[in-house]
Formats: structure tokens, C-alpha cells, sequence
């Protein structure tokens, strides 16, 4: 008999992000957060010789055993790093072709995959709600080879129209827009990573496509958290909750002072009923 296993949304998205990454590839990451978290579980349990570049130009850190919330600024950022630049000069390899994945997280994404980390409602100057911006992120999408992005599934982030691009997808999804803007050629976002699905992007129109779902997910109940209609991927590849494994690594190894983790929602999968309840036990779906 299969036991219930508790985790976080947080913790979810981050141990399937952590799955995409692959061995002897070098990424760029955003500063803190989900994103430098599941490169970190990567190479903790499979894919040691992973490299990363952290968005503010520190090159290949060994991280410290507690990671801080953001690793800037020298100090545990910085501990055994092969080199410690900038990010113009690590904008630069980019440019080069030298990063082969960016990994980042949106406040708000449409279609293509463009996304808004800057504001939301309102304007510019008098927004609704305002963040931190984009810092490297536009870089990161621009240039890398392929960009990985991390968001929960809610109708407020996967738009229709953003309130504003801070970093580009494939624009408007018409043949060579990225070249069109200036990007290198082949470039562009790979993979959505949520807590109720898995996204790629259509070869041909670029348009977001529901290509994996953990088992207690649906199409439908995915479409009716989006303001958009993706399109459905022909195979829809089944995507486990995390494993005991890769949750004592989360918990134990990569966040045990848990400043990422801890801000999810709780969730319990029983693998038994086929039921899933959110919120600490309520909420059964």
C-alpha cells in the first residue's frame, strides 16, 4: 500500500524543474529563489557536474551546505566559484552562445512564453502592485539557448496580454520574430514548469502546448486556470509528485533553513484514492 506524501506546491515545482536539467550543460540562473534551487537539487542527486552562472556573474559556485536566499554579493554567493565577473561579462558568454539553459521565474506569462516580472495592474508609473523587475532576466531569456520557466498555475499569471514584457518569449509568435528583435538564431523558451502541468511550445506557431501532467491533473482542469487556450501535446508524459528522495534533499541538503520552501502551498497526494488536498488537508480536488 502506497502512503499519502506531503509537499509543497514550491517544493513540486522545483524537484520537476530540477528533472529537466541535464548533466555537463551550463545554465544561467536568476539570483535566488525556485530557480537556483532546482539547479541546486540537481546536482546534488544526479547531475553533479551541471555548471551555473549566477545571474550577477559568478561563475560556477560550489554553494554553501545552507544556501541564503539570494547568493550575491561575494561572501556564501561566491564560495569556490571559478571566477567571480559581472553580468555583462557573463552576458557576453551568452551572446557567444556559451549558456545552454536560463532559468528563471514570472509573475505573469502569456502564449509564446513572453513574461513580466515588473509590475502588475495599473501603469508604469502607477502600478498596481510592483517587483523587484527583470534584473538579468531579459539577458537570460534573450540569449541562452533555451530558457526554463517557473510559475504556479493561476488565470492572474498565464494572460492573455501582459501588463508588461520584461523579458521576451517568442514575441509574437510569427516565423524568425526572436532573429527579427535581434536574438540569436534557435533560441528561445523550452519548458513551463507548475504545479498541475508541464508546458512546451509548439515547433511551428510557438504557442504554449500542455506537454506533461502530474496524475491528480487534467487538460481541463489546467485550461480553466489560464486565460488562453493551450494547445495539447499528442503524448502527455505523466509527471510523478516528488520522491522521499529528492524531498530529504530539499528539506535536509539544499533549503534546510527552508526560505524557498517554506512558501508554498501544502498539498497531499494519495496515490491510493487518486485524491489530492491542498491547503494543510482541506481543500480535497
Amino acid at each position: 500500500m502506497s502512503e499519502p506524501v506531503s509537499f509543497t506546491d514550491a517544493e513540486y515545482n522545483i524537484a520537476i524543474t530540477s528533472r529537466l536539467l541535464e548533466e555537463d550543460k551550463l545554465y544561467w540562473v536568476a539570483i535566488g529563489g525556485p530557480p537556483l534551487v532546482a539547479i541546486r537539487l540537481a546536482k546534488h542527486l544526479r547531475a553533479p557536474k551541471i555548471a551555473y552562472v549566477v545571474e550577477d556573474g559568478t561563475i560556477a559556485p560550489e554553494g554553501p551546505a545552507a544556501m541564503p536566499e539570494f547568493m550575491t554579493g561575494g561572501g556564501a554567493g561566491a564560495f569556490r566559484a571559478v571566477a567571480w565577473t559581472n553580468m555583462n561579462t557573463v552576458g557576453l558568454h551568452a551572446a557567444l552562445g556559451y549558456m545552454d539553459y536560463g532559468v528563471l521565474a514570472a509573475v505573469q506569462i502569456d502564449m509564446y512564453g513572453n513574461f513580466n516580472s515588473t509590475f502588475v495592474g495599473g501603469t508604469y508609473d502607477h502600478p498596481t502592485r510592483r517587483f523587484g523587475g527583470p534584473g538579468g532576466a531579459n539577458e537570460i531569456a534573450s540569449m541562452c539557448w533555451r530558457t526554463i520557466i517557473m510559475t504556479k498555475l493561476q488565470k492572474r499569471k498565464f494572460v492573455t496580454k501582459l501588463d508588461f514584457m520584461s523579458s521576451p518569449g517568442y514575441l509574437d509568435g510569427t516565423p524568425r520574430a526572436r532573429e527579427r528583435a535581434g536574438m540569436p538564431p534557435d533560441t528561445g523558451p523550452y519548458r513551463v514548469a507548475t504545479e498541475d502541468a508541464t508546458f512546451g511550445f509548439d515547433e511551428k506557431t510557438h504557442r504554449m502546448m500542455i506537454v506533461g501532467l502530474p496524475p491528480w491533473s487534467t487538460v481541463e482542469r489546467v485550461a480553466a486556470k489560464m486565460e488562453f487556450e493551450p494547445l495539447v501535446a499528442e503524448h502527455i508524459e505523466v509527471v510523478e509528485p516528488p520522491s522521499e528522495e529528492e524531498l530529504t534533499a530539499l528539506r535536509s541538503a539544499v533549503d534546510p533553513t527552508g526560505r524557498t520552501l517554506s512558501r508554498g502551498e501544502w498539498m497531499q497526494w494519495d496515490p491510493e484514492t487518486g485524491k489530492l488536498a491542498r491547503g494543510g488537508g482541506g481543500g480535497e480536488e
